[in-house]
């Protein structure tokens, strides 16, 4: 006897439904009963498992190249660039711009804040790496004149240094003001001598300032020596040289005077480390023999008369001849 239709519907909907529910069943007692995850679930949660394996694998990294890059900033910093008188990197340089839009748009994405964190790390550490390089540049090309700064560092005292010759006023230090009274601290040193005594550059530079004042410095002269050092000569009588002249260790450059806020003939001599004034006392030695500190300027005034190079006196008097002529 033939079925009818609706039988052979009615019969297949019930195979339907109970392979549906023979699926479900299985289903549950898969995941609830025996504690195992669907096929394309474990799947998923294996490849999931190797990206957390492979996020933390290059954070350690991160951490890792962000420690070797702190050592070798410190050592840049602390030991590279103050040697050769060099200012620290300004730390606004070494800040990573983060792209804020590029970041929005990966977090609507679904990026993990894990994964937006170290997106920013790894462009803080370019940034940081990237001025490294260029500072350590910098460095090659000062280390390549480094002998230039044995000369430069203002290392002998900018007077004779004969006992008897001078005697010191005032050293480095806090002090009685010998003009207005009351406490100060005295940037430098003032040497007690005789008006018109001879004073010398203390290293090679260039000649910053050469000014005759009334007031505060008197007659002063300034040497930009580089490597972070600076001299100033203060009180002077005459000066001998002329802003934007080369000097060299042991040639004359002016004589001790009672010019400015002054109470006595004497010159008060300064040092200048990365602009903040140190003692000068560190840098010299007043029990240079005599004879020693002679042969420098001896031999500083032979290579003028050699032509090797004029002084610096040759050269204003030059200047101040031109510009009486005219040319």
């Amino acid at each position: 006897m033939a079925r009818s239709v609706p039988h052979i519907l009615l019969r297949s909907f019930l195979m339907l439904a109970a392979t549906a529910l023979m699926v479900a069943f299985y289903a549950w007692l898969y995941i609830s009963v025996l504690g195992l995850d669907l096929p394309k679930a474990a799947m998923l949660k294996k490849r999931n498992a190797e990206w957390q394996s492979r996020s933390e694998l290059l954070s350690r990294q991160l951490d890792a190249y962000e420690n070797t890059l702190v050592g070798i900033e410190d050592r840049d910093n602390g030991v590279y660039r103050s040697i050769y008188g060099m200012s620290s990197i300004p730390s606004e340089l070494k800040t990573a711009t983060i792209d804020a839009e590029l970041y929005d748009s990966l977090a609507s994405q679904g990026a993990t804040p894990q994964f937006l964190s170290m997106l920013a790390r790894v462009s803080d550490i370019t940034r940081r790496t990237y001025v490294q390089s260029k500072s350590l540049d910098q460095i090659n090309l000062v280390a390549k004149r480094a002998g230039d700064l044995v000369s430069c560092v203002p290392a002998v005292p900018p007077i004779l240094p004969r006992p008897g010759n001078y005697h010191i006023s005032s050293r480095f230090g806090y002090r009685v003001d010998p003009v207005r009274g009351g406490g100060e601290f005295h940037q430098g040193i003032d040497f007690a001598m005789q008006r018109g005594s001879p004073v010398y550059a203390v290293g090679d530079g260039v000649v910053e300032k050469a000014e005759i004042k009334f007031s505060g410095y008197g007659n002063e002269i300034i040497i930009d020596h580089g490597f972070g050092y600076k001299t100033r000569y203060a009180h002077l009588n005459t000066i001998e040289i002329a802003p934007g002249m080369k000097v060299s260790r042991g040639e004359k450059i002016g004589t001790v005077g009672n010019s400015g806020k002054s109470t006595g003939s004497h010159l008060h001599y300064e040092v200048l480390y990365r602009d903040g004034r140190v003692n000068p006392m560190n840098y010299m030695d007043l029990t240079i023999p005599e004879e020693e500190y002679r042969s420098m300027i001896d031999k500083r005034s032979e290579e003028s008369v050699r032509g090797k190079k004029l002084s610096t006196s040759e050269l204003l008097k030059k200047r101040n001849a031109n510009e009486t002529t005219g040319h």
